[in-house]
């Protein structure tokens, strides 16, 4: 260690000549005739002398087995109050809601639960209070992903620490490196707990190639993949005993039946839980999926969770308070979720109050909070 550093500190910075500018004419010359043999410094790979910062208690843990088993996995909206804050009675409520249908796990934080809106302390509180609440119940997985890798080492991190059963992990985003960069990035969280690996290529701009999912999957603690591409890139990976959720509600039920998925990471679920249920644990049933995809196609007319947000308000199951820049559907599509559930039946969905068409003004726009 001491040479390499030693070796690191005489060759990085700068030639054996040192700096000609300071130099007379003849030392600048003398340096000259040298740097034909001068070589430019390589990257000096430093040991990370950073500890893990994890706990082997057993309370609360779930081996990455049991992250595997899970066939219906609910990404999970985020409710909130008037000014903005998190509002944990109609949080609870939806928890409890996809318990009561036999929901296996949930996303807290996710791109549907807005963690992309949330403060690091927010969302690892929520995580805490969803294990401290639900833990006992059903399998909580943290998005404590980003595209700065030390802060998805220090939110996962404490996303274990709290207690999370698993870890969500996307690529990183917008400011996107190369694939040996992704490995790395993804080596540098994978190791500290269950891991599912998320790629979606129409939010992050850049895929998660195969190659780079079978290099992970050498590491015990690899769940699995939830991915977007389509069926043929997981029935290549369940033909390599890859485990993979679809990430896309409008193909789960062919990912499932056809191409070997082990289940979904559900948007719809949030409203429909126990027909998603249905349709991961009952067999092919084609009859229930196509009743279902009318649903899917209006949930994401626009990206995703306006149309959710938009939906779950309209059942009274959260108040129509947005966090910015979403804003609500517009009134005829509002008109549209109504009659869609009056088609599948009002009593498959979350809620017991009648699903009504809110007005412009119902809604609450919030830009701080």
């Amino acid at each position: 260690m001491a040479a390499m550093l030693k070796s690191y500190s005489s060759n990085a910075c700068f030639p054996a000549s040192g700096f000609a500018v300071f130099r007379s004419n003849n030392a600048t010359n003398a340096s000259n005739k040298r740097s034909s043999n001068w070589k430019p410094p390589q990257a000096a790979i430093i040991p990370n002398l950073h500890l893990p910062m994890r706990s082997f208690e057993v309370k609360n843990r779930t081996s990455t087995e049991d992250i595997k088993c899970l066939r219906l996995i609910t990404a999970l909206k985020t409710p909130y109050l008037p000014d903005g804050r998190f509002d944990l009675e109609a949080y609870d409520d939806l928890v409890n809601k996809q318990i009561e249908n036999g929901v296996e796990g949930i996303i807290v934080g996710g791109t549907t639960g807005e963690g992309q809106l949330m403060s690091w302390d927010e969302h690892i509180m929520l995580i805490g209070h969803t294990v401290n609440c639900f833990g006992s119940k059903i399998k909580v997985v943290g998005n404590t992903g980003s595209n700065s890798t030390r802060e998805a080492i220090h939110a996962s991190e404490q996303g274990f620490a709290v207690g999370m059963h698993a870890a969500l992990h996307i690529n990183p985003y917008y400011g996107k490196t190369s694939l040996d960069g992704m490995i790395s990035h993804f080596e540098s969280v994978i190791s500290m707990g269950p891991t599912i690996i998320y790629n979606v290529p129409s939010r992050t701009g850049q895929d998660i190639p195969p190659h780079v999912i079978q290099t992970l999957a050498q590491s015990a603690t690899l769940a699995g993949v939830k991915e977007c591409v389509g069926n043929d890139r997981i029935k290549q990976y369940t033909d390599d005993g890859i485990v993979v959720w679809s990430g896309n509600d409008d193909q789960c039920h062919d990912a499932r039946w056809g191409y070997g998925a082990t289940g979904v990471i559900s948007v719809t679920s949030n409203l429909v839980p126990g027909l998603m249920r249905d349709i991961m644990f009952a067999g092919k049933n084609p009859t229930l999926n196509s009743k279902l995809l009318p649903l899917m196609d209006w949930l994401f007319q626009e990206p995703n969770p306006i149309g959710l947000n938009t939906a779950l308000a309209q059942l009274g199951v959260v108040r129509p308070v947005f966090r910015l820049p979403y804003v609500p559907l517009p009134a005829e599509k509002r008109i549209e979720f109504v009659n869609l559930v009056k088609q599948i039946g009002r009593e498959h969905f979350v809620g017991d109050k009648d699903v009504q068409v809110l007005d412009d003004d119902d809604f609450i726009l919030v830009g701080r909070y």
